[in-house]
């Protein structure tokens, strides 16, 4: 058995070449499929982006079918960026991850958006359209909005790559059962990214929350005994990390989102003790980041203290990082119970 590791003793340095080498699908959905899209029937839209992204994969769209005495009428082109608006939940990265393999490409590139934003950063502008230039696909995970300038640089790329070849793929979030809001996400999307917006074919997704259908109740929060039980276990079968909850939230503004994956390298199962509700809107998103990135590598977590699913104030709720917080408090949930 080993002793648990402490992620805030951990200040990973990541390498441009490092950072490009990472860009694939998440360990998750290394084995991601159409074929294991299980799409609900109650949503039809579900089967619906499907099957367009079968089309899309293949470099259509998908024909219509001739009758007895008439010929089908030949596909017509899709463009070459598809836009999965929905709520989280629903199975978007699962689709996206199925275009990255399904799609023969010499070229493809996976990665979420503050990744590639982060390599340009670490590489600069134009070394990074020139790393890209003649990619056949790139799969944008979790597309923001947040920042202006982010958001900027992103389309700039986008806009330089598309007239050499390349084929998008984007996600974003939406919040589920919210009325109302959701129908803005691709409306915010094409109107930010507006140079680019003509080359995204939107695609809607409905749906409920898969990860809510499986889990009963909230987040769970375990007393201090089955806490150090819990971590007892888990390091007879790997490497368990423990930390304080507000010692973590101050590491994590020292390191690099981009950075986060490194943080956890080779972690099995997260120890937090003692969380608390975090006031700081800064250090929430950091935290949700930090999230994204253990549940794409689906580290369980056990935590004493606060649930977790009520980690973030109650009017961060109600704020303009909403569906941030709700799609954090979802994947909580599920590494809690796992």
């Amino acid at each position: 058995m080993s002793s648990p590791v402490h992620l805030i003793d951990r200040s990973p340095q990541v390498s441009g070449a490092e950072m490009v080498a990472a860009l694939v699908p998440p360990p998750q959905f290394d084995d991601a499929t159409f074929e294991t899209y299980r799409a609900d029937p109650d949503y039809p839209s579900q089967q619906e982006t499907k099957d367009l992204l079968i089309a899309f994969s293949r470099g259509g769209a998908p024909a219509e079918r001739g009758g007895l005495f008439r010929r089908p009428k030949k596909a017509p082109e899709m463009k070459p960026g598809v836009y999965l608006d929905g709520g989280f939940g629903v199975g978007k990265t699962h689709l996206l991850a199925s275009v990255y393999h399904a799609m023969p490409a010499r070229r493809k590139y996976f990665g979420s958006f503050i990744e590639y934003t982060a390599l340009v950063g670490a590489l600069g502008y134009q070394k990074t359209v020139e790393l890209f230039r003649g990619a056949d696909l790139l799969c944008i995970d979790e597309f923001e909005l947040d920042d202006p300038g982010d958001t900027m640089v992103m389309t700039r790329l986008l806009g330089e790559l598309v007239p050499t070849g390349t084929k998008l793929a984007a996600t974003s979030n939406t919040p589920p059962n919210a009325l109302g809001e959701g129908r803005f996400a691709a409306q915010d999307f094409l109107r930010e990214i507006h140079a680019m917006a003509s080359s995204f074919e939107t695609l809607r997704i409905d749906g409920t929350d898969y990860r809510q259908r499986a889990i009963d109740g909230h987040a769970i929060a375990l007393d201090e005994a089955t806490y150090a039980r819990e971590l007892a276990d888990a390091a007879a079968r790997g490497t368990v990390s423990d930390d304080d909850f507000s010692a973590l939230i101050r590491h994590l503004a020292s390191v690099h989102p981009s950075r986060y994956i490194r943080v956890i390298d080779g972690i099995t199962t997260i120890g937090l003790r003692d969380v608390s509700q975090l006031e700081d809107q800064s250090a929430a998103l950091r935290f949700v980041a930090f999230v994204d990135r253990a549940y794409d590598a689906q580290i369980p977590v056990r935590a004493t203290g606060r649930p977790l699913d009520e980690v973030f104030a109650p009017e961060m709720l109600g704020g303009g990082y909403r569906k941030k917080y709700l799609r954090a408090i979802s994947r909580l949930n599920a590494l809690t119970h796992s």
